[in-house]
């Protein structure tokens, strides 16, 4: 088991993130934006500069958190783009040591198109995708968050029925319930077979699909639950913080200051203790 975090919530620049994870004494981080854009998307240049202040800071990247299939793609939208998206990235994930990507499965904002051929395109896609990735030697990272796939357990369950790809994983994200709706447990349940990553938040409801953002093990999101059962399961995989308390990216809300910076280092510090806890209780 690995400590690593969404780092663009400590600060914008590489170099803010670099200093936060160094700060933590991490030596993974989850790449996601940087000021010229998303990781996987920005120009060749950007991303060849930034890699290489992460390999000079020996800080290794535990995975992509791209924009394929997220909030802000419906699935009316250009699949082109997620393709050339994923295509872009394996290259990059291969020089990185990456193995994973982060995804989601499209939204359907005002019903656009009716629920089965929202189900009937996203598993299309998908499979496509998936197709893409094993020729590629990657892992897709559904997040149970944006998209046909995170609107319930079910759905997560038909969408492994449905796809049947070795490089179709979960990444499950313990605060998504607290905002998205149902049982953390049940979600977590469903997830678990699934799951090659874990996404740290938490939270307290705060209104129909919203939550206040709180420190892990505070909210109830069960981080301290899902823990203790993924190491009494073996896990071995990263646990990548996403505190969304100074920050949240994919809302425009950008870390700014000194106090994201250390928001997000406590955080970290705060699991680091948690884990302990959980390990030897």
């Amino acid at each position: 088991m690995f400590f690593t975090g969404f780092a663009d919530e400590a600060g914008p620049t590489i170099e803010n993130q670099i200093e936060a994870h160094k700060t933590l004494g991490w030596t993974n981080v989850e790449m996601r934006s940087l000021p010229e854009g998303n990781f996987a998307e920005v120009a060749d240049d950007v991303w060849e500069a930034a890699f290489a202040k992460l390999e000079e800071a020996g800080i290794k990247v535990s995975s992509f958190g791209s924009a394929i299939g997220n909030w802000a793609r419906p699935v009316t939208g250009d699949f082109a783009k997620d393709i050339e998206d994923l295509k872009r990235a394996i290259p990059r994930m291969k020089k990185c040591g990456c193995p994973i990507i982060r995804i989601m499965s499209w939204t359907n904002p005002d019903n656009a198109v009716p629920e089965d051929q929202w189900r009937r395109e996203v598993l299309k896609r998908l499979t496509e995708l998936s197709k893409i990735a094993e020729d590629g030697a990657v892992i897709l990272g559904h997040e149970n968050c944006s998209g046909w796939g995170g609107q319930s357990p079910q759905n997560i369950k038909e969408m492994f029925e449905e796809v049947r790809s070795p490089a179709l994983k979960i990444i499950y994200d313990t605060g998504n319930p607290v905002a998205h709706g149902g049982s953390a447990w049940d979600w977590y349940e469903v997830c678990k077979p699934h799951t090659v990553y874990v996404h740290i938040k938490d939270g307290l409801p705060s209104g129909a699909g919203e939550a206040r953002y709180t420190y892990p093990g505070e909210g109830d999101g069960m981080v301290r639950e899902v823990l203790a059962d993924l190491f009494e399961s073996g896990y071995d995989g990263g646990l990548s913080i996403e505190p969304h308390m100074a920050a949240q990216v994919h809302l425009g809300t950008q870390a700014e200051g000194r106090d994201a910076f250390d928001t997000y280092v406590e955080y970290g510090r705060r699991l680091m203790r948690l884990v302990d806890e959980v390990k030897t209780s």
